[in-house]
């Protein structure tokens, strides 16, 4: 299994872009209070989090590869639970349904990402600390607000056992603790 420094070199080799690594970084912070949360393997989870878009810049324009390549990287580096996982994330074009909790919980968790950070940068400070779970809840109730974000992905949260107001709770706290590497 990588290690969390080993999966972060291989997220600088392949993410140039600023806001892709600030992305996935968000990932695995959300990943890593949701398996807490959970019981599960807070490590794994993380790392879940922050590789599984390595493809995503080769990628971004044909989204019916995207995480094929993934895949490759990790080859032979990961267990196949992160394998899955990084695969059922794009389920619509892999036909890897998410069925476990760490599937689920990175489809979730990749979504989540967006609302979370689009609702600090409306903020007067642009600062996460000003959001607030009812922020969150009203915001993803306003389908013209980050309207690309999959607010159908963010309820299978509920399909892990973790209602939507407690999950926007797990990722604005995971949020808020890596504000400064996300520059929010």
């Amino acid at each position: 299994m990588l290690t969390r420094d080993e999966a972060l070199k291989m997220v600088k080799e392949h993410l140039k872009d600023d806001k892709l690594v600030k992305h996935v970084l968000a990932v695995e912070a959300i990943m890593r209070n949701l398996a807490k949360h959970l019981g599960e393997d807070e490590e794994l989870w993380g790392i879940v989090g922050l590789i599984h878009d390595l493809d995503y810049q080769e990628t971004m324009n044909s989204p019916e590869v995207h995480a094929t390549k993934t895949v490759e990287y990790l080859q032979g580096l990961v267990p196949q639970e992160v394998i899955n996982a990084v695969k059922a994330h794009n389920y619509e074009y892999t036909r890897v349904r998410p069925q476990t909790r760490l599937e689920k919980g990175l489809i979730c968790s990749d979504a989540v990402s967006g609302l979370v950070i689009a609702a600090a940068l409306v903020m007067p400070t642009k600062k996460l600390e000003q959001v607030r779970v009812e922020t969150l809840k009203k915001k993803f109730k306003d389908k013209t607000f980050a309207s690309a974000t999959g607010r159908d992905r963010i309820r299978v949260c509920e399909e892990i056992g973790v209602p939507i107001a407690e999950f926007f709770r797990i990722s604005l706290e995971a949020l808020q603790k890596i504000s400064s590497s996300l520059g929010l």
